[in-house]
């Protein structure tokens, strides 16, 4: 399963040479990631925060490619990579909105074919309660989001 995030670089996330400022990429991910949440029907702020806990991102992957520039338009593509009980990876990759080729008959966001993403990443984030910290199991803590993780893996 994927997300697609639609973004539109504005000015002030670029740099000097008129591309999107590296760290910039991390808040479009930070996006999706919410928009990924929403989608599979477990919004981040009802469902995790709102029980008392929070979800840092605990490891960090980005390769740059190619990059975006002031108006362009793109997408950030969502999945899951890999789902342990007390850590989620997501691949997060960007692509120019022209690599969309619409939906398949199950309504996932398809690629063109040849597209190869702008960015890629793999976000790795951790369940931990809101007021100490402490890390906790999402298998134990939030049981059914991790089980439908499982089912959704994406395949490598």
């Amino acid at each position: 399963m994927h997300v697609h995030t639609p973004i539109t670089v504005r000015y002030g996330e670029t740099d000097m040479m008129g591309v999107v400022y590296h760290a910039n990429y991390l808040l479009y991910f930070e996006d999706a990631r919410i928009d990924f949440l929403d989608a599979v029907g477990y919004p981040y702020d009802e469902y995790i925060e709102q029980a008392g806990y929070m979800s840092p991102i605990y490891g960090l992957q980005v390769q740059y490619r190619s990059p975006l520039r002031y108006g362009e338009a793109a997408f950030v593509r969502t999945s899951v990579a890999q789902s342990l009980p007390m850590r989620t990876v997501y691949r997060q990759q960007v692509f120019r909105a022209d690599d969309a080729a619409g939906t398949d008959e199950a309504g996932e966001p398809l690629l063109r074919a040849g597209a190869t993403p702008l960015v890629d990443g793999l976000v790795t984030l951790c369940v931990v309660e809101r007021d100490t910290f402490r890390p906790v199991s999402l298998k134990r803590t939030f049981p059914d989001l991790h089980r439908l993780y499982g089912e959704i893996i994406e395949e490598a």
